[in-house]
């Protein structure tokens, strides 16, 4: 009688061996079990390729008799990675981390600056956390939300030399956080990775009305005012901000050859955007930035901290959030609102919107979807016009 597996009793008797015991689930597909000398067994499934007749495997790990013998768990854990694979889902077992990585190397072919950043996200988000090793057949919707909650938990703060009480962390932040890790995921999928996308379908839905900063707009007194209100190496930069429709790391990435005084005419090459961009500014914009350049050699930061260093995110953040409550401005006013409210008012002034995403270095549907409404009075004054 074949040595069998399908009950305790039976596993009992087994000798222990390396070579597991395997029982027949369906053509092609064995359900596998390896006794030892001490301790439970382990379980593991077994497939054969057809159509090459390499064979691949499947640890299922310790299963022990509960309320249900192993052997049924063991034998649906099994049946589900074959059906899987019925399914076209790939037989190798690749973790997390893996997909990310695979998705790096996609992005890389088309678009290596693409692919940096989403490999610098991940370095920070994902394969520093326990997420990363999750084999990607295993991987449920609850360990995505708690990789979730551990993304949207603010990060501790140093001010002054103490501990201060962290800022919690913008909707709009968490919701950028997550896009890298759901892209790896749907790449995995596409490719027969992953039987589904019911793990992260919920788990990493973007959060909703996480664009507030969009609903505060400053105009053109407000934007004087925080100029006035900042301390004076911050000065240039707000400026900056509020006479360009940049993103602020891209205004903080411009160097002095990126602008051409004499045309008039500013290359924007390290943005989210991507692609690198010239935008025609006017005259008025031209003389702040050739102040600006003045006396620098082409490297130097064309907009530069009062040591001549770039000014980055957690350089500007504090300067910025102490002029705003200096200006009498809301809380919640951050380096980005004034990037919103440059586009707002390129929008109202009526300048169309194909031009607006090119110089801000995004797509008209974003601008639709965000100011499309702006554009209301401009449509009702049209029609208006036509009436008889």
């Amino acid at each position: 009688m074949a040595d069998r597996i399908d009950s305790k009793t039976a596993r009992a008797k087994l000798k222990p061996r390396r070579e597991p015991y395997w029982h027949q689930l369906r053509a092609g597909g064995h359900l596998g079990y390896r006794k030892l000398t001490e301790g439970e067994g382990t379980w593991i499934a077994k497939w054969r390729d057809a159509a090459t007749g390499k064979r691949h495997y499947k640890a299922l790990g310790t299963i022990l008799d509960s309320d249900r013998p192993a052997f049924e768990r063991a034998r649906k854990d099994g049946n589900r990675w074959l059906d899987d694979l019925d399914k076209g889902v790939s037989p190798e077992v690749l973790t997390v981390k893996d997909a990310c990585d695979q998705y790096v190397a996609t992005l890389r072919r088309t678009n290596a600056k693409k692919g940096d950043r989403a490999a610098a996200d991940f370095r920070r988000l994902v394969f520093t956390d326990a997420i990363a090793s999750i084999e990607l057949g295993k991987l449920r919707a609850d360990h995505l939300e708690a990789w979730r909650d551990r993304v949207s938990a603010p990060p501790p703060r140093l001010g002054r030399g103490v501990r201060t009480k962290a800022t919690p962390r913008a909707p709009a932040t968490i919701n950028r956080d997550m896009v890298p890790l759901r892209a790896a995921l749907n790449r995995a999928l596409d490719k027969g990775l992953l039987a589904s996308d019911i793990a992260w379908r919920l788990a990493l839905k973007p959060l909703k009305n996480a664009d507030r900063r969009r609903g505060i707009y400053l105009d053109r007194e407000e934007r004087a005012r925080l100029i006035e209100k900042a301390v004076d190496e911050l000065k240039p930069f707000i400026k900056g901000l509020a006479s360009l429709p940049l993103r602020p790391g891209a205004l903080a990435a411009l160097s002095v050859a990126d602008f051409n005084s004499k045309l008039k005419t500013l290359r924007v090459g390290v943005d989210k955007a991507g692609a690198e961009r010239w935008i025609a500014v006017p005259p008025a914009t031209a003389q702040f930035l050739a102040e600006q350049a003045k006396g620098k050699l082409p490297g130097a930061p064309l907009i530069a901290m009062a040591d001549g260093a770039r000014w980055t995110k957690d350089r500007w953040k504090g300067p910025i959030r102490d002029a705003v409550a200096a200006a009498g401005l809301p809380a919640a006013t951050t380096s980005y609102v004034l990037r919103h409210s440059a586009i707002t008012d390129l929008v109202v002034g009526g300048l169309d919107l194909l031009t607006i995403a090119k110089i801000s270095g995004t797509s008209v549907a974003m601008i639709e979807k965000f100011y499309g409404h702006l554009r209301q009075e401009q449509a009702k004054a049209a029609l208006a016009a036509l009436a008889l």
